[in-house]
C-alpha cells in the first residue's frame, strides 16, 4: 500500500484560496504561500444546506442555491481583494449526486467565470486523507470524514493511504432519512458499512475523525470532561468514552441538546445523526482511540496545487519559520540557536530535536508585548498555535518552554491546568530549554552571528560557558545570573571560561 502520487500545475508562489461548496456549508479558506508550506490567513463559512432536501427530491435545496450564490459572490470578491493568485472551487456530495448538480456548476461558471471542480467520491476521500496526513504524518488506522451529504472512509497505513469508500450517510441525508422513515437509522448506517469488505483490517487501530459535526462532538467532550486545552486538532479520546458520549447524544431531543454548552444552534437538528454515524463506525472497527482532526479535504486540495518541494516540508517547522519571520526581531542564522543549545540535550531523539527546533523558532514571538505580560501571552499563543503536526503534549512542551524563556515560573497557577498533559521528564526538559533560550537571547542580545563565537559545554558535573578573548560584549550581570540558573536547573556547577 502506498500513497497516491500528486501532480502540480503551479510553479509560482502566491496566495492560494479554496472555496469548498459542501452539502451543508460553503467555505473560503485563504493560505499565504511565500516560500514554504501555506499558512492559513482567512477562514469563513456560510451555512447554505445545499443538500438539505436531496433524499426527498433528488435535487439541490432551492433556498440553499440562492444562499450559495450570494456566498460565492462575497468569497470570490474577497479573494480578489486579498490578492489570491490561485483560487480553487470544489464541490462535494450534494452537487455530485443531485440531479441538477451539473446545472448548478454551469450556473456558477457562467456567473463568475470560474470552473467548479465536482469531486468524485474517490477524489474527495483521498483529499481528506492528504489533509489529515499533513497534520499526523504517521497516521494509522481509518479516516472518517462526515459531511452533510456523504461519509468518506479511507484506510491509513502509517502515513500512506489505500482503500476507500464513500457512503450516502452525511448528517443532512441521515436527518432526511429519519423524516421519511422514522426509526431504523442506525440499522441503515450499519447496513451500508457491512458492505465494506476491508473494515476488518483496520480494527483495533486509530480512528481519525474529520468533519464539522464530529468536531462539534469533540467540543462537547472538551466541555463535559473539563479538559484543560480547548484545541480540537489531535484531541484523543478512548473508545469507551467516545462510545458512551455518542450514544448519549444520539438519543437526546432538540431541547436537551440546547442545554449543552458550546453547541452551535445550526448543528442541533443533525447532531444526533452525526453521533449515530460515529457510533455505528465505532461498533464496526472497534478502534483503540478516536483522534479528532482539524484538517481534511480542503487542506488536501490545497496541497495538491503545490509544487513537490513545498508539499514535502515539515508542516510544523515550516509554520514556525513563517511565524519567526513575521514576529521575530532578528534573523538568526540557519539553526544557530538550535546548535548553540544542543550540548544540553546529547541523547535526544529526532522527534525531540524537532520540537526543540520549533521552540527555538518561536522563542522571540513575545518581544512586542509589555514586559509584564510577555510570558503569559507567549504561553497562551504557543498552546493554541494553528499549526499541523502538534499533539497536545507537544503544545504544552512548547508553551512551557516559551513561558520560561520569558521568565515565567513553570510551577505557576497559569501552567497548572495543562501541566499533567506532559510527563515529568518532558516538563523538566521544557524548563531547561526555556532557560537556555533565555540565556541565549541574553548573551547575544538577539543579534545574529554572536552566539557561534561562544559555546556551552557539559563536563562531568559542570556546565561551562566558553567566551572569546574579547568577552566584553558577552559578559554582564544578567548573563552570569541566567547562566547560573540554567546550571542549577540541571543539577550542575557553573563555570565561565
Amino acid at each position: 500500500m502506498s500513497s497516491q502520487p500528486l501532480t502540480s500545475n503551479h510553479d509560482g508562489m502566491g496566495r492560494v484560496g479554496v472555496i469548498d461548496i459542501g452539502s451543508n456549508t460553503v467555505r473560503l479558506v485563504v493560505y499565504d504561500t511565500p516560500t514554504r508550506l501555506p499558512f492559513p490567513i482567512f477562514n469563513e463559512k456560510a451555512q447554505c444546506e445545499l443538500g438539505l432536501m436531496l433524499n426527498e427530491t433528488g435535487c439541490l435545496n432551492p433556498g440553499g442555491v440562492d444562499l450559495a450564490m450570494k456566498s460565492l459572490t462575497r468569497f470570490i470578491s474577497l479573494s480578489n481583494a486579498m490578492g489570491v493568485e490561485r483560487l480553487q472551487m470544489v464541490a462535494t456530495a450534494a452537487v455530485r449526486d443531485a440531479e441538477d448538480g451539473s446545472e448548478f456548476a454551469s450556473a456558477v461558471q457562467e456567473r463568475f467565470g470560474r470552473t467548479v471542480q465536482v469531486l468524485s467520491g474517490e477524489e474527495e476521500a483521498r483529499s481528506a486523507a492528504l489533509g489529515v496526513l499533513s497534520g499526523v504524518p504517521g497516521a494509522d488506522g481509518i479516516l472518517g470524514d462526515l459531511g452533510g451529504g456523504s461519509l468518506d472512509l479511507v484506510e491509513l497505513d502509517r502515513g500512506s493511504f489505500g482503500r476507500y469508500a464513500t457512503l450516502p450517510l452525511g448528517h443532512l441525508r441521515l436527518a432526511g432519512m429519519a423524516n421519511q422513515r422514522g426509526k431504523g437509522i442506525t440499522e441503515e448506517i450499519k447496513k451500508h458499512m457491512s458492505r465494506i469488505s476491508w473494515l476488518d483490517t483496520v480494527r483495533g487501530r486509530s480512528f481519525h475523525a474529520v468533519g464539522g459535526s464530529w468536531r462539534a462532538i469533540a467540543r462537547i467532550f472538551l466541555d463535559q470532561a473539563g479538559y484543560p486545552l480547548h484545541v480540537i486538532d489531535n484531541y484523543t479520546v478512548s473508545l469507551d468514552d467516545t462510545t458512551r458520549l455518542v450514544r448519549l447524544i444520539g438519543g437526546l431531543s432538540r431541547g436537551s441538546l440546547e442545554k449543552i454548552p458550546g453547541v452551535a444552534r445550526r448543528r442541533l437538528p443533525t447532531l444526533p445523526y452525526a453521533a449515530k454515524a460515529m457510533g455505528a463506525l465505532l461498533d464496526a472497527v472497534r478502534p483503540k482511540e478516536v483522534v479528532f482532526s482539524a484538517f481534511g479535504m480542503r487542506e488536501g486540495q490545497m496541497l495538491k496545487s503545490l509544487a513537490p518541494e513545498l508539499r514535502d516540508q515539515d508542516p510544523l517547522i515550516a509554520a514556525c519559520e513563517t511565524l519567526a519571520e513575521r514576529t521575530g526581531r532578528f534573523a538568526f542564522g540557519d539553526r544557530e540557536l538550535l546548535d548553540w543549545i544542543s550540548p544540553l540535550f546529547p541523547d535526544e531523539t529526532p522527534v525531540e530535536r524537532r520540537m526543540r527546533l520549533a521552540a527555538c523558532l518561536i522563542s522571540d514571538q513575545g518581544w512586542t508585548e509589555h514586559p509584564d505580560s510577555r510570558a503569559e501571552i507567549a504561553f497562551q499563543r504557543a498552546l493554541r498555535l494553528p499549526f499541523a503536526g502538534l499533539a497536545h503534549a507537544d503544545r504544552v512542551f512548547l508553551a512551557i518552554s516559551t513561558f520560561v524563556r520569558y521568565n515565567g515560573d513553570p510551577d505557576s497557577s497559569l501552567v497548572a491546568p495543562v501541566r499533567d498533559l506532559l510527563d515529568e521528564g518532558r516538563r523538566a526538559k521544557a524548563n531547561v530549554l526555556g532557560l537556555a533560550l533565555r540565556l541565549a537571547n541574553t548573551v547575544s542580545g538577539g543579534a545574529p552571528g554572536l552566539l557561534p563565537r561562544t559555546a556551552l559545554e557539559t563536563d562531568g558535573g559542570t556546565l561551562r560557558l566558553r567566551l572569546p578573548d574579547e568577552r566584553e560584549v558577552f559578559i554582564g550581570e544578567a548573563v552570569e545570573r541566567r547562566f547560573r540558573t540554567l546550571a542549577r536547573s540541571m543539577g550542575l556547577d557553573d563555570e565561565i571560561v
